[in-house]
């Protein structure tokens, strides 16, 4: 089994950044580090932003039309999965890239209707003409509500990398550290259906 390089330096530093600004916004979201809070909603935001962008231009593997699959190969890969033998893939499997979209959407979420909360008229933002007390209100409810979601999806995928690194008999941990990790030539021609 070779490895081969598969996440790029900026993809590497996204991850990590990404996941130490979430951890740090559930220790800011309280009125007193309100505006940490804030600004790490913001480089969230960004990283997002980036990300995004870098699924589309950036190099073959960070690229989401390389790792993303269709209803069919998530189910035969979760199958194999549950059986204890998930085929290795050169980016992220199925299941992961399923969560990858799913945290992506979430954060996305979050950091939007945490901007407009925090711009509304329950914090006398610049927006509070137009996203009254009540609004305002209800944005931080779906705030808070999405933020709770990722209280079950990292947990999820944490568990996922250290049962997908078991099954796999590699280290993702380390591989999203350095950006190698094992690889078979038959992942190129793998369907996408």
């Amino acid at each position: 089994m070779k490895t081969v390089k598969v996440w790029d330096l900026s993809v590497r530093i996204f991850h990590w950044t990404l996941a130490l600004l979430v951890g740090a916004a559930f220790l800011t979201g309280d009125d007193e580090t309100m505006p940490w809070h804030v600004r790490g909603g913001i480089v969230i935001a960004g990283l997002l932003v980036y990300r995004v962008i870098w699924g589309f231009v950036g190099p073959e593997q960070a690229r989401f039309r390389t790792f993303l699959r269709g209803p069919r190969a998530v189910l035969q890969y979760l199958r194999a999965y549950v059986r204890g033998r998930p085929p290795l893939h050169l980016s992220h499997n199925p299941l992961g890239a399923v969560m990858v979209v799913m945290l992506l959407a979430v954060l996305f979420g979050a950091v939007i209707t945490g901007g407009l909360a925090y711009s509304s008229a329950e914090w006398d933002g610049p927006l509070s003409a137009f996203i009254g007390e009540g609004l305002g209100h209800d944005l931080e409810e779906v705030h808070e509500g999405l933020a709770n979601a990722l209280l079950f999806l990292v947990p999820a995928h944490v568990i996922g990398v250290i049962v997908s690194s078991f099954l796999e008999r590699q280290n993702l941990v380390k591989g999203m550290i350095i950006g190698r990790k094992k690889a078979v030539d038959v992942e190129e021609v793998a369907p996408r259906s």
